[in-house]
């Protein structure tokens, strides 16, 4: 399952493009070719670096969705129902 996204270049595309899906693929790429033990020393280096860019840019994107689900939690929960809401005519 090795989803890492190139530009036409043939160079890595920046992390900050890659959908959330597309960067949990490569970081898992990453992890499964440096459990592997087949790259060269700088290759490794070089693929553990993006791994660390890529596990950080998950990290934020991770919690800002908890925050933003937070915020609409408490907006439900601040939402009045129909038994305390003033549905009379004025």
């Amino acid at each position: 399952m090795e989803e890492t996204i190139e530009t036409t270049e043939g160079t890595l595309a920046p992390v900050d493009e890659l959908t959330f899906r597309q960067a949990l693929a490569e970081l898992e790429s990453i992890v499964a070719v440096l459990e592997s033990n087949t790259l060269e020393l700088e290759d490794s280096l070089a693929s553990y670096e993006r791994g660390v860019v890529l596990l950080g840019s998950l990290q934020k994107r991770l919690a800002a969705a908890e925050q933003q689900v937070e915020v609409l939690m408490g907006e439900l929960a601040a939402a009045p129902d129909d038994e305390t809401r003033d549905t009379t005519l004025s």
